[in-house]
């Protein structure tokens, strides 16, 4: 059943996302590049649809996980939507925050304080998910990386159906990589990258609900995203930006921009959340001295890569304007 479930979301969001780039059956909506983008040339931004198509399908049979998957291709559904026609800021968010709530209240049951925090940091995840999708096969190849260690996690503490979940994520996102790694020919699109951040936040949570890791794993699991995403927001907030608006100053957008290119960025963003991701499952299993030692390490790591791209983006802005 297990290696059936991840071949079926594979092999779906693979056909699917194959049609999606022929062009067979689609009139899908573009990405046309602005002064913000990454890319040169317009790109479908439906590749969503076959991970989700994939994921949702291959975990019917999955029992205990129908709510959280259901909600997701809700939130696919609103988002594919927002894709063609786009909605106003203000009741995407809404979409985002109703999915979590529903999920915390009739999925996780928490306290009531606990819960707003819950519906917070999911919705939080749902978004910072969409904020990293912006260079080819960066959202795709995290994904297949997160979920990846979410299932090990999972296997590992005996929880299957925790584990067949999170490899059917990663397998639906490793195939659709096969289109998306650069030069990208489908993007993800707002129908992939919402859903994708509600499942990591709801994935992570559920496993911290019911004991299978602790709070911190799934944070320090997709670290390299909401490190990014935090560190960004908060400068805009600092310098007055409108947070709501697209824009290009991203960690990952400035090593594009710095000349890494789209190959160079994703592959030392892979080998970042591999690392990351092999130590909290190091720290996992070890006692709670060295995940203590395990959380500082990555933490001075985090800290020293933000300064060193901050230090060269400002010698490379600095070196232009002269």
């Amino acid at each position: 059943m297990f290696v059936l479930a991840i071949l079926l979301a594979a092999t779906l969001s693979y056909a699917l996302n194959g049609l999606a780039v022929r062009g067979i059956g689609f009139a899908a909506p573009l990405d046309v590049p602005n002064d913000r983008s990454l890319h040169t040339r317009p790109v479908p931004r439906i590749g969503g649809i076959g991970i989700v198509a994939g994921v949702s399908a291959s975990l019917i049979a999955v029992d205990g996980f129908e709510g959280v998957i259901g909600l997701a291709a809700a939130l696919a559904v609103i988002s594919l939507w927002d894709d063609w026609r786009p909605l106003p800021a203000v009741l995407r968010l809404a979409g985002h925050l109703a999915a979590a709530a529903a999920f915390s209240l009739l999925v996780i049951d928490a306290a009531p304080l606990p819960t707003v925090l819950l519906v917070v940091a999911i919705a939080w995840m749902t978004n910072l998910y969409n904020f990293m999708d912006g260079s080819d096969g960066l959202a795709g190849g995290m994904g297949a990386i997160g979920f990846t260690i979410y299932a090990a996690a999972a296997a590992i503490a005996g929880d299957f159906a925790l584990a067949t979940t999170g490899a059917c994520v990663a397998a639906a996102a490793l195939a659709f990589l096969r289109f998306n790694f650069h030069p990208a020919r489908i993007f993800m699109g707002d129908v992939g990258s919402i859903p994708l951040g509600f499942l990591a936040g709801a994935l992570g949570a559920w496993g911290v609900a019911h004991e299978i890791w602790p709070i911190w794993f799934p944070v320090v699991v997709f670290a390299p995203f909401a490190v990014d995403a935090s560190l960004t927001l908060l400068r805009r907030l600092v310098r007055g930006d409108r947070i709501w608006q697209a824009h290009r100053s991203h960690y990952y957008q400035r090593l594009v921009l710095m000349g890494w290119g789209h190959r160079r960025t994703a592959l030392a963003e892979y080998a970042l959340m591999g690392t990351t991701g092999a130590a909290a499952l190091l720290a996992l299993v070890s006692p709670p001295i060295w995940q203590a030692v395990v959380l500082v390490a990555l933490g001075i790591a985090y800290a020293v890569l933000a300064v060193l791209v901050d230090r060269r983006w400002a010698a490379a802005s600095l070196s232009q304007n002269s």
